[in-house]
């Protein structure tokens, strides 16, 4: 959960200091949660700007999560001030839209059409529109959830191959922490975790090779 004790520069700082942290692993580019719901967008607008300015004085490429709690909580509010910053990417985790505004984001394409091209990387969880996380990905009752959100990541994939990305990624992300379904009378999980993300990964590497193909077959001359 964000500090909201905290002040602005005392969140900058905080940031800061995992980034120079994270950089002494080399990492590719690194995905951050960050901001706070209940900041006005004037402060959230002034956060991320100082944000991304460090990451690009450090020459790494930072990407804020859409999450509950923090500033990219709703699609709307990511709109509005990803308007405002030229250049900020996102981590994409669409599971906290969907129980946020109690729906899929199929009614919202615009506005994901719109933040398309802030992609940088994709959490693949899937959410309904009463939780985050659906209690098996596999059962044929959330097949309708999982569809949904497999057209919304094709969606980034696309934006991110007009831009000329040559690497995709994505982390299965299911969870434990309130996430995974339990038995309230024994408190035992309900299901296999290590099942779920090791089926999610699997799938979407079979939708990304039909991606791939699709566009290799629309370059190919008549």
């Amino acid at each position: 959960m964000p500090d909201r004790t905290a002040s602005l520069d005392q969140h900058v700082d905080s940031f800061k200091q995992k980034l120079d942290a994270s950089l002494q692993l080399n990492p590719l580019f690194i995905t951050s949660l960050a901001g706070c719901d209940a900041w006005p967008e004037s402060k959230s607008i002034e956060f991320f700007g100082l944000a991304t300015e460090y990451a690009k004085a450090n020459n790494i490429d930072v990407s804020f999560e859409t999450h509950r709690s923090r500033s990219f909580f709703n699609p709307w509010t990511t709109q509005r001030i990803c308007n405002q910053l030229t250049g900020l990417q996102l981590t994409f985790d669409f599971s906290h839209w969907c129980v946020v505004c109690e729906r899929l984001m199929d009614s919202e394409l615009d506005v994901l059409n719109e933040l398309a091209p802030r992609a940088r990387h994709i959490h693949a969880r899937i959410g309904y529109d009463q939780g985050p996380q659906v209690p098996d990905p596999t059962n044929s009752r959330y097949q309708n959830e999982l569809q949904s959100h497999q057209a919304w990541w094709r969606l980034l994939w696309q934006d991110m191959y007009k831009r000329g990305f040559d690497l995709f990624t994505m982390t299965p992300e299911f969870g434990p922490d309130g996430y995974q379904a339990v038995d309230v009378k024994t408190d035992r999980p309900i299901g296999d975790l290590w099942e779920y993300n090791q089926w999610m990964a699997r799938q979407q590497l079979q939708e990304f090779d039909e991606f791939l193909r699709d566009n290799s077959a629309k370059q190919k001359p008549v």
